[in-house]
C-alpha cells in the first residue's frame, strides 16, 4: 500500500508539472508574460538544471524587458565550476537586445573558446548561434570542432549555414562531402540543392554546382558525381547531357539500367521525344532480360504515337503485332495488350477489335490487379464508343475487385463521369461527394471540379439543358471530335448567354481551340472570360492558360509576364500561384534561388 501511494504521488506530480508547462507556454504565446513568468519560475525552482525551462524563463524576462533579471538567471550557469556554454550565447544575445554589442560579442567569443576545449558542446552551441542568425559564429564553432576531431561531422549544419550566407560553392562542397561519407543523405541533399537550382543552366548556383561536380569527378571518378550531374542536367531539361552521364554510370555498373529507364520516362513526360527515343534505343540494345527489352519497346511505341500522323498508323500497328510475335500474347504482355487496345480504339478507329481483345484478355489467368487494369481500359473504350451502361458494369467490377486501391477510386470517378455524360447528374454527384476525400489528390481535385460544375449548373436550371449540352461537348472532346465539341460550346454561348455555365463554356472553348491549334481564337475566349468573370472561380484558370498561350504559342512574353504578375498579386490562393511566380521571375530574368 505504501509503495502504491508513493507511485501515485509521483505520477500525480508529473501530471501537475506537465499541466504547468502547457499553461506557461500558452500564456507566453498569448502575450500574457507576467502569468507565464510566475509558472516558469516555479518550474525552474522545481527542476534545477532543466535547460529548457531556464531558456523559457529567460525569454519571458526578455519579453518584459527585464534584462537584468534574465542576466542574473543566465549567470548562474555561465560562472563557477559548472558552465553551460550555450548560456554564454544566450547571455550575449541578452546584451545585444540592450544594444550592448561589445559585451555581447565578448560572451559569444567565450562560448566559442569554451567549445575549443570541450568539443562535445559544439553541436548545441552552434545550434544556438544559428537560432539567433549568428551564422559566422556558428560556422566557426562547427569548423573548429571538425578540425580538432575528425570523427565528428557537422557537414550538414555547415552546408546549411553556407547556403544562408550565400557561400554557394562552400555549401556544395560540404553537401558533396556529406553524401560521399554517408550516401543515405542523397535524397535530402538533392532537396536542399533544389532550393538553389533552377531550369536555367546559366543561373549562378547551377554553374557552381556543375563546376564543383566536374572538379570532383576529375579528382575522384566516383559514379556519385555522375549521378548528381545527371540530376542537375535533368533539372535544366538538358536530357542529352543527362544521357551522357547515365551511360557513364551504366558503363561502370554493368547491368543496372534503372537510371536510364527513369531518364527515358522523364524525357517522355517533358515531351522531349527525340531525346527519349535515343535513350530508349540504348536501353533496348543493352537490356539483359526480355522484360526490360519489352518495357523499352513499349516506351518507344508510346513516343512514336505522340509524333505519328495518320499515315504512320499502319506501321505502328505492324510494330505492335511484331512484338506479340516476339514476346507472346499472355499474362506477361498484358500491359502491352492494354496499350495496343488503346491504340486501336483511340487512334486507329478499330473500337470493336479493341473491345474484343480486352474481353478475351480479361478471361485469361491474370491476377486480380491485372484484371482490374484490363477492365478499366475496357470500360474507357466502351465510354468512348458511347456504350455507357456496359462501361458502368465494368467500372463497378473494378471497384469491387480492388476496393482499397487507388484504381478503385479512379473507377468510381469514371462512374461519376460516365453518369455525367449520360445526363444522370444526380448519381454523378453522389459518386463525386464520396471522392472529395480521396487519398489521391489528383482524383480528389478532379472530383471537386466536376462536382462544383454540376452543382452550380443544376440549381438555377431545373431542365439542365445547358449542362447536358456541355456534357455532350465534353464527350465529343474525349472522342477527339473537336469541331463538334466547339459547335456545341458555341451554341451554349448563344442560347444560354448570361447563365451560370457561361464561364465554364468560355474556358472549355479556349481549351478546344488550343487543341486544334487555333490560338488566336483560344486567346479571344480567355480574354472574354477575364473581362466578364474576373471575380469568379475560373478567373485564375483563364489568366494562367492565357499566360501560357502568350509565352509558348503566340510569342508574346511581355503579355505573359503581366498575366503571371496578376496571378501573384490577385490570386494568392490559386493552385497556379507557385508556377506563376516561377514563370514571372524567369521572364523577368531573375536568378531564382
Amino acid at each position: 500500500m505504501r509503495y502504491f501511494l508513493i507511485a501515485f504521488l509521483f505520477i500525480f506530480s508529473l501530471g501537475i508539472k506537465a499541466q504547468n508547462e502547457l499553461l506557461a507556454k500558452n500564456y507566453f504565446e498569448q502575450g500574457e508574460y507576467e502569468k507565464a513568468l510566475v509558472l516558469y519560475k516555479k518550474l525552474v525552482q522545481q527542476n534545477k538544471g532543466n535547460t529548457r525551462y531556464i531558456i523559457d524563463l529567460v525569454k519571458t524576462h526578455q519579453q518584459l524587458e527585464q534584462y537584468q533579471e534574465a542576466e542574473s538567471v543566465l549567470k548562474e550557469f555561465t560562472e563557477g565550476t559548472r558552465i553551460f556554454p550555450q548560456f554564454l550565447v544566450e547571455l550575449g544575445y541578452n546584451f545585444a537586445l540592450q544594444n550592448k554589442d561589445s559585451v555581447a560579442h565578448l560572451n559569444y567569443q567565450k562560448a566559442i573558446d569554451f567549445t575549443k576545449d570541450n568539443n562535445g558542446y559544439a553541436y548545441i552551441v552552434g545550434q544556438v548561434f544559428s537560432d539567433y542568425n549568428l551564422l559566422d559564429e556558428a560556422a566557426t564553432v562547427y569548423e573548429t570542432a571538425m578540425t580538432q576531431d575528425n570523427s565528428r561531422s557537422y557537414l550538414s549544419q555547415l552546408a546549411r549555414i553556407y547556403g544562408e550566407q550565400g557561400k554557394l560553392e562552400k555549401m556544395f562542397e560540404s553537401y558533396l562531402e556529406l553524401i560521399k561519407t554517408n550516401p543515405t543523405y542523397n535524397g535530402s541533399v538533392k532537396r536542399n540543392f533544389s532550393m538553389y537550382i533552377t531550369e536555367d543552366s546559366n543561373n549562378e548556383a547551377n554553374v557552381l554546382l556543375r563546376k564543383t561536380l566536374l572538379k570532383k569527378l576529375q579528382q575522384d571518378p566516383d559514379v556519385l558525381y555522375n549521378e548528381l550531374l545527371s540530376w542537375l542536367f535533368i533539372q535544366q531539361k538538358e536530357f542529352k547531357k543527362a544521357f551522357i552521364q547515365e551511360k557513364a554510370i551504366f558503363a561502370r555498373r554493368g547491368e543496372d539500367l534503372t537510371g536510364l529507364l527513369d531518364l527515358g520516362r522523364i524525357a517522355i513526360d517533358e515531351k522531349k521525344y527525340e531525346e527519349a527515343q535515343e535513350i530508349i534505343h540504348f536501353i533496348i540494345e543493352k537490356a539483359y532480360n526480355p522484360r526490360l527489352k519489352l518495357e523499352g519497346y513499349q516506351q518507344l511505341l508510346f513516343v512514336e504515337l505522340q509524333l505519328a500522323e495518320e499515315k504512320d498508323l499502319p506501321k505502328i500497328d505492324a510494330e505492335y503485332k511484331q512484338l506479340f510475335t516476339e514476346f507472346g500474347n499472355d499474362q506477361e504482355t498484358y500491359l502491352l495488350q492494354i496499350d495496343y487496345s488503346d491504340f486501336l480504339a483511340f487512334r486507329y478507329g478499330k473500337k470493336e477489335e479493341a473491345i474484343q481483345n480486352l474481353k478475351s484478355l480479361s478471361k485469361k489467368n491474370l491476377s486480380i490487379y491485372q484484371e482490374a487494369r484490363v477492365k478499366l481500359k475496357l470500360a474507357d473504350i466502351l465510354v468512348f464508343d458511347e456504350k455507357f451502361n456496359e462501361a458502368l458494369i465494368y467500372y463497378s467490377q473494378v471497384q469491387n475487385k480492388v476496393q482499397n486501391d487507388v484504381l478503385a477510386q479512379e473507377a468510381r470517378f469514371k462512374v461519376a463521369r460516365t453518369s455525367y455524360f449520360k445526363g444522370d447528374f444526380e448519381w454523378a454527384q453522389t459518386q463525386l461527394d464520396v471522392l472529395k476525400k480521396s487519398a489521391s489528390q489528383l482524383i480528389a481535385n478532379d472530383a471537386m471540379q466536376l462536382s462544383l460544375m454540376i452543382r452550380d449548373n443544376t440549381l438555377e436550371d431545373s431542365t439542365q439543358t445547358a449542362l447536358k449540352k456541355f456534357a455532350r461537348a465534353d464527350l465529343k472532346s474525349l472522342q477527339n471530335k473537336d469541331l463538334e465539341a466547339i459547335e456545341l460550346l458555341k451554341d451554349i454561348l448563344i442560347n444560354h448567354k448570361g447563365e451560370k455555365i457561361e464561364d465554364e463554356t468560355l474556358l472549355k472553348l479556349g481549351l478546344e481551340y488550343e487543341k486544334i491549334t487555333q490560338y488566336e481564337n483560344a486567346e479571344a475566349q480567355y480574354l472574354k472570360l477575364i473581362e466578364l468573370y474576373n471575380d469568379d472561380i475560373l478567373a485564375d484558370d483563364a489568366h494562367f492558360k492565357l499566360a501560357k498561350l502568350y509565352e509558348n504559342q503566340l510569342g508574346q512574353p511581355e503579355k505573359a509576364k503581366q498575366l503571371y504578375e496578376q496571378i501573384i498579386f490577385n490570386f494568392k490562393d490559386s493552385i497556379y500561384f507557385v508556377e506563376a511566380r516561377k514563370r514571372y521571375r524567369m521572364l523577368r530574368g531573375d536568378e531564382i534561388n
